[in-house]
């Protein structure tokens, strides 16, 4: 099988890559990195030296993709499928683009650091930052609720990049603090997302490590 995936399967950056790859069930050998084991660490370090995931190669082109947007975009163009990610006409691609930006910087990464901050040793944490990202993700979220009020996908009607972005830190956001109650467009979206059959063989595939996400 010429594709490898390099993930794990609790990741939220990875979720994004596996519903692409679900969605066009696109043949690819799953490799699941645990970087709190030494040997699995440094074997994928020696793959990709940055030491984060997901990170895709494929041998038939010889080529280490990493980073999950430019790994969708790379299988749209090579592996293409029946679901594209990426609109043909240059302005509309330019719009999912920037959706999938949104996502990752505004939703994605203020998601993380309030899991992440639970992880840190006592007397290490870091509230400051936990209240900023806060304050990130509930702008970002409001953002989203008035995006989703009258649209069935990030992009309007068809499911794209955007929406692979989306779904993985709404549905860590809302075990954060659920959606319902403050974002209800934001929350119906998730559940959209979460009814689509490449999100839930993902959601599935996670569920024996969800013993291992920080509790507040």
């Amino acid at each position: 099988m010429s594709l490898t995936l390099y993930y794990h399967p609790l990741s939220s950056f990875c979720h994004k890559v596996l519903i692409a790859l679900y969605e066009n069930a696109t043949p690819f050998t799953p490799q699941i990195v645990d970087l709190g084991d030494s040997k699995s660490a440094a074997e994928f370090k020696a793959v990709w030296p940055i030491g984060k995931f997901p990170v895709l190669r494929d041998e038939a082109k010889d080529r280490l993709v990493p980073e999950s947007s430019i790994i969708i975009e790379y299988l749209d163009q090579h592996y293409a499928g029946a679901t594209r990610f990426l609109p043909d006409d240059p302005e509309l691609a330019r719009q999912t683009r920037f959706r999938d930006r949104f996502y990752d910087l505004h939703v994605h990464l203020p998601m993380q650091k309030i899991v992440t901050d639970r992880l840190r040793p006592a007397g290490k944490s870091d509230p400051h930052g936990v209240e900023d990202a806060r304050k990130t993700l509930n702008t970002a979220l409001d953002i989203v609720d008035r995006a989703m009020a009258d649209n069935t996908w990030a992009m309007g009607d068809t499911f794209t990049l955007a929406d692979c972005s989306a779904g993985p830190p709404l549905f860590y956001a809302n075990m954060i603090a659920p959606l319902a109650g403050t974002h209800p467009n934001a929350d119906r979206y998730l559940k959209r997302l979460m009814d689509r059959p490449s999100y839930v063989r993902v959601i599935e595939e996670a569920q024996p490590y969800f013993h291992m996400f920080p509790k507040a």
